[in-house]
């Protein structure tokens, strides 16, 4: 079906359009930006007035709970959440049950993403079968099944020497490695080192697990060559490093989750363990260092590391229970209210969950506003306000530290291919 979406504010990152404008669909891509061929015929028009089109958002970071963790999430319930949310491309972790290692687990995934008709789904292979850290997977066969990189998920990899071959692999053959930086050992605890952790009798997880974790990624990419994405940076330590990584011509690239990037240490107040989460929240300096490096592009995207948890999960104490919060639907607001609060502004805060993402997935036409583009597109009102309440979430997955809060800007469309997925 043709669409025309009228009246509305487009904006591009990518290529800097931001104006008010009409877009033609066609054959599930953009036909045309602005000047509509007059021959053009709709059979749908959505008036998007008082609203801003955008690319539909694009989230390195979400795990959608199939297969193994069907109690937790369903792949068309967490689906359905990505689209309410503006999410139209989504990459999920290898740690799903069992591990993503095989080319026909990816295939199926896949083929069940597909036939959902929701997001685009890009999975990551695992890097060491089974996650073990042992034995290197399949990369050339798992990337012919669809996979656009390798990871560890949150299982940290103990011998270096491991990550040195994966590494010196992946660079042969041109594939991304995304890494989370942890150290194993000091990555034990269940919040952050300082003196919060401490009055609360919690094991702490010291700055230092992040920074060993990339000083290791850092030297092992200067001698293997290796294209790395550390994923969900935490601390100011841990931002100065990726910023001299980058300084000196290191194709490193990184992001930060609505998480870390809202909340701190302090929102874990007594034990609440909705805040229970990996990485751990830091304190406010680390905070400020991520917001500030997410705005000069020293971390290049946004993520909602969304999780879902089961609620019986989340009533056990504090140390006890799963971390984890689901944040497909709260990646748009919070997106937004980074940028106004931070000085980033609207452009910045929009490339940093559309081009900027897309960019390090490489898959060409999602991301951005062109025509003859793929019409992944999120039509959302800046304005909306809403309030969080968990069990309107779509996600099977309803704990967030976010819950109450009180957010603006909501997807009123999300089109995947020129075909609506959502309305509101």
């Amino acid at each position: 079906m043709n669409i025309l979406i009228t009246n509305g504010r487009v904006v591009d990152p990518a290529s800097g359009f931001d104006k008010k404008a009409s877009i033609a669909i066609a054959n599930g891509a953009i036909a045309a930006i602005d000047d509509i061929p007059g021959d053009f015929k709709a059979g749908r028009t959505i008036d998007a007035s008082g609203c801003i089109v955008a690319p539909g958002l694009v989230d390195l970071a979400a795990r959608l709970r199939e297969p193994g963790y069907e109690h937790e999430g369903m792949l068309d319930s967490e689906m359905a959440a990505a689209v309410a949310g503006g999410v139209t491309s989504l990459v999920c972790p290898p740690d799903t049950d069992p591990v993503l290692d095989e080319p026909g687990l990816i295939e199926m995934l896949r083929f069940r993403a597909e036939k959902l008709k929701g997001a685009r789904l890009f999975p990551l292979g695992a890097l060491t079968r089974g996650l073990a850290g042992d034995v290197l997977t399949e990369m050339a066969a798992l990337t012919e099944a669809g996979c656009i990189g390798f990871s560890q998920a949150d299982v940290a990899l103990a011998d270096t020497q491991v990550l040195q071959r994966a590494l010196l692999y992946a660079s042969t053959f041109g594939h991304t490695v995304w890494l989370r930086p942890q150290d194993r050992d000091l990555g034990k605890g269940v919040a952050a080192s300082g003196p919060l952790a401490t009055r609360l009798g919690l094991a702490g997880v010291p700055v230092a697990a992040e920074t060993i974790a990339l000083f290791t990624i850092i030297e092992l990419m200067k001698s293997t060559g290796a294209r790395v994405h550390v994923c969900r940076l935490s601390s100011a330590a841990g931002v100065q490093l990726v910023r001299e990584a980058k300084a000196a011509g290191l194709p490193l690239t990184a992001d930060v989750s609505i998480n870390s990037l809202h909340l701190t240490d302090v929102d874990i107040g007594f034990f609440d363990s909705k805040a229970r989460l990996n990485p751990p929240l830091r304190q406010q300096r680390d905070r400020d260092a991520l917001s500030a490096a997410l705005a000069d592009g020293t971390i290049d995207a946004l993520v909602s590391d969304h999780t879902p948890v089961e609620a019986d999960a989340k009533t056990l104490p504090f140390a006890e229970s799963e971390a984890g919060a689901t944040g497909l639907e709260l990646l748009l607001p919070l997106a937004l209210q980074w940028g106004e609060r931070s000085g980033a502004g609207l452009r910045r805060a929009l490339e940093v969950v559309t081009s900027a993402p897309a960019r390090l997935i490489r898959k060409a036409g999602i991301g951005q506003l062109a025509a003859g583009g793929k019409a992944d597109l999120c039509v959302f009102d800046a304005d909306h306000e809403w309030q969080v309440q968990p069990e309107a979430l779509r996600s099977q997955g309803k704990s967030t530290p976010f819950a109450g809060y009180a957010l603006r800007g909501r997807a009123r469309f999300t089109l995947v291919g020129g075909r609506v997925v959502h309305e509101a």
